[in-house]
């Protein structure tokens, strides 16, 4: 069995990242934190039992020199982030992949067993769904294309329930994971800390842990 895990990532510039973040902490110090998601997702996950692979955006972007191992850079490709999604699910299930996993940059402390549960669970679900505390999802697993994606306004609040009417209208079975949260304000922040705090499920983001600490003492 083939299995990629796809992170959907930005080319970090100043300003450009974690917007809404930005607001609370500075636009440098957002810039700063985004930049240890991805090398602690990097550490994480490249080499490890699935292909790892960064699919960035904007396509023209440099993004390769941003992750320090060899792991895949495809760009992501078309005008909303629901089609660009769509194609990249496109693109790996016709490679040949059985399991495709996809979760956002700003969860680097996604846990292992919620990521071999969405394995598991794709042998007889069609889709798995990670739910977010902002009505989204924090995670999206198929093992073939299904279009999910098209008509629904993402980074809303009800991303996750428009998702799945879409799916039981086309008769798709889904899995959900436990609940979780990506990073987006300061208020996550908080959580985030304590995820590190008490390792959680042996998430250890070094990268992430110090820019926090320096984030702490501004």
């Amino acid at each position: 069995m083939r299995s990629a895990l796809v992170v959907m990532a930005r080319h970090h510039r100043m300003g450009e990242v974690k917007t809404r973040l930005a607001h609370d902490i500075g636009a440098a110090s957002a810039y700063r934190l985004y930049r240890a998601f991805l090398q602690d997702i990097d550490a994480r996950f490249a080499g490890g039992q699935r292909t790892l692979v960064w699919a960035f955006h904007p396509p023209d972007a440099d993004f390769v020199g941003q992750v320090c191992t060899a792991a895949r850079c495809m760009p992501q490709r078309g005008a909303q982030l629901g089609e660009r999604m769509w194609n990249v699910f496109q693109v790996l299930c016709a490679e040949g992949f059985d399991r495709v996993v996809m979760i956002g940059a700003d969860v680097p402390h996604v846990r292992d067993e919620w990521l071999d549960e969405a394995e598991v669970q794709l042998g007889a679900a069609d889709v798995v769904l990670g739910p977010s505390d902002d009505g989204g999802y924090y995670l999206v697993a198929m093992r073939a294309a299904h279009d999910i994606f098209a008509g629904i306004a993402m980074s809303t609040e009800r991303v996750l329930d428009e998702t799945l009417r879409k799916a039981a209208a086309g008769g798709l079975r889904v899995h959900l994971l436990p609940r979780c949260f990506d990073v987006d304000g300061s208020r996550d922040l908080v959580r985030l800390r304590e995820v590190l705090r008490h390792a959680e499920a042996g998430v250890q983001l070094a990268c992430t842990a110090a820019v926090l600490a320096e984030i702490e003492t501004q």
